[in-house]
């Protein structure tokens, strides 16, 4: 298959999704495909179009000429006639068989991208503009998942310029989560455990987004499941060395010890698969996704988000649950291509 592997862009993500998208273009070329790795803002540099899909193709230098771009991405974005997708970035996606979306954080994440290429009857891997849409929400998620019956932490949502945003009024004590809606790999996140570092946590998180959530903080264990096509994969634990799993300790080589199948009860164990089962669903996903738990130490399970494109970084945690069940991680990247080929057969 000619696979576009769309990666970069403009979010704060953007080095984490070069990476992915690296990884999943090495992969799928050694499973015989003409994949191409492709930077959804920049594309003025790739070769002919004439040989856009070349049987030899050296994906790191790929890689690093989408990475040497990245000084240039505040200038490009301060010109107002400059578009999202970079020059020949739509051509080659229609070019390609499916684009498999390595992209991360709001400009991949949001739903914006899987729309244009809806209109362009473009494939792409995941799910479709509505479900990642609802996704990359964290306040639109937690009313969804709520009436889906999965439980999230209690918590309320501010908007740049609420007058009230006291804990009191909202019947919570510390400590607590700050967060903003539509980050990702935990950036404007913030742990509190008074008033001076709530004050500087929505300081901060309002700088970055206009709207946040306060929740109460899990005390205890941190997992993630994976869902492919409707079904979950086997539960991950993710316990960092220090502190919380913030940006730092997801990408930080032995930063954080991550254990699969998790060890917990098999009932523990089937309850969170079907939570993230029924996630998943009432978001509205497709093809493949991964929704992150806390358990507390009496076994209650809280859902604090989902990803519509989890990291697929050779090392990430879905990769690993596909790995626990046999799966290799160039046999995972064709799996996510075939399922998200199932939209285009209704």
């Amino acid at each position: 298959m000619k696979v576009v592997v769309l990666c970069g862009g403009v979010s704060t993500e953007r080095e984490i999704s070069i990476v992915s998208g690296t990884g999943v273009c090495k992969a799928l070329r050694s499973k015989g495909h003409a994949a191409i790795l492709l930077d959804v803002f920049f594309g003025e540099e790739h070769p002919n179009l004439m040989d856009a899909f070349p049987e030899e193709y050296d994906v790191d230098a790929a890689a690093e000429n989408i990475r040497s771009r990245t000084p240039e991405i505040a200038g490009a974005l301060a010109n107002r006639n400059r578009t999202f997708f970079g020059a020949n970035v739509v051509t080659l996606c229609k070019m390609s068989d499916i684009v498999f979306l390595a992209l991360h954080g709001e400009d991949g994440e949001n739903g914006k991208v899987q729309a244009a290429f809806d209109l362009r009857r473009i494939r792409y891997t995941g799910s479709g503009s509505f479900g990642s849409s609802l996704a990359m929400d964290k306040g639109v998620t937690k009313v969804m998942l709520g009436a889906a019956g999965v439980p999230t932490p209690n918590g309320f949502i501010l908007e740049k310029g609420d007058t009230d945003s006291s804990l009191r009024s909202h019947g919570m004590t510390y400590p607590v989560v700050v967060k903003v809606c539509c980050g990702g790999s935990s950036v404007g996140v913030y742990m509190v455990t008074d008033d001076d570092e709530y004050e500087e946590a929505l300081e901060n998180a309002f700088r970055l987004e206009n709207k946040v959530i306060v929740e109460t903080y899990i005390r205890g264990r941190e997992f993630s499941v994976g869902v492919i096509d409707g079904e979950a994969l086997p539960v991950i634990e993710i316990r960092p060395l220090k502190g919380f799993y913030d940006y730092e300790n997801k990408y930080t080589a032995g930063a954080t010890v991550e254990t699969c199948p998790a060890e917990i009860s098999g009932e523990s164990a089937r309850r969170m698969k079907a939570y993230a089962e029924a996630g998943y669903r009432a978001l509205r996903l497709e093809a493949y996704g991964r929704l992150d738990f806390m358990m507390n130490e009496n076994g209650d399970m809280f859902c604090l988000e989902a990803n519509s494109l989890p990291g697929m970084t050779p090392t990430s945690l879905m990769p690993q649950e596909a790995a626990s069940l046999g799966i290799n991680y160039a046999s995972l990247c064709e799996k996510l291509i075939e399922v998200s080929l199932k939209k285009y057969q209704k």
